[in-house]
């Protein structure tokens, strides 16, 4: 008797990017804005996007580079309160980030300056750069920019600004989990690319991907018997 995985409720991501003052929490970084977007079920339903006023001196390049000046900040809501409710538009959901390891070290540095209790499903990151490593070889390079262009993802606006490069990573994140379906519908036999089996791909050997698909679906399955 075969064993089938019953549909499961559809799971929702939040898709996050921040705009800084440097390049690492450690360093002296600072986030200057942020945006989250929530995807559930091959669509995304919901957005969220904010200055956030640290007291961080924004260099010149910075502003250049991002078009977010220091008399921007001056009249932006408090970096406290940009997380808290951060913190609630995200909860329970699984995270998403091009580059996550940049963007894990602010998320976690700026939510608990903020005072907010972790959040378990926080702590799993897909990285839309590690994805795409491995499942698009011809591409040029893996920038968000270059990435948009080889798949011809829609237009969201000025790059390096969280918003638009976050609805981006958004649209690649909904490319990639229909690839990783449609390459692997044999082994997934009608699974979605969730978010556990994209956290597994992202750090499986290129040569390998099929078996980390495999071993995927049969959890899937045993867990489901």
């Amino acid at each position: 008797m075969k064993l089938e995985v019953k549909p499961s409720k559809a799971q929702t991501v939040a898709v996050i990017d921040f705009e800084t003052t440097g390049l690492a929490p450690n360093g002296g970084g600072r986030a200057t804005e942020i945006a989250a977007v929530l995807v559930r079920d091959g669509a995304i339903v919901d957005s969220y996007q904010s200055l956030m006023k640290t007291g961080a001196w924004v260099p010149p390049f910075i502003q250049e580079l991002t078009g977010i000046s220091n008399e921007m900040l001056a009249e932006a809501p408090a970096a406290e309160s940009v997380m808290q409710d951060l913190a609630v538009f995200t909860r329970a959901c699984p995270l998403v980030a091009h580059s996550a390891a940049f963007d894990k070290g602010f998320w976690q540095a700026e939510m608990a300056l903020a005072g907010c209790t972790p959040d378990p499903a926080h702590e799993s990151f897909a990285c839309t750069v590690l994805l795409s490593r491995r499942l698009y070889p011809d591409a040029p390079n893996c920038r968000l920019g270059t990435l948009a262009q080889f798949h011809a993802l829609p237009n969201s606006g000025r790059a390096h600004r969280a918003l638009a490069d976050a609805m981006t990573t958004a649209h690649l994140l909904l490319r990639i989990q229909n690839d990783v379906e449609e390459r692997f519908a044999t082994e997934l036999a009608g699974m979605q690319a969730e978010h556990l089996l994209l956290s597994r791909l992202q750090r499986a050997n290129k040569a390998a991907l099929k078996r980390c698909v495999q071993d995927f679906a049969k959890r899937q399955v045993l867990q489901a018997a």
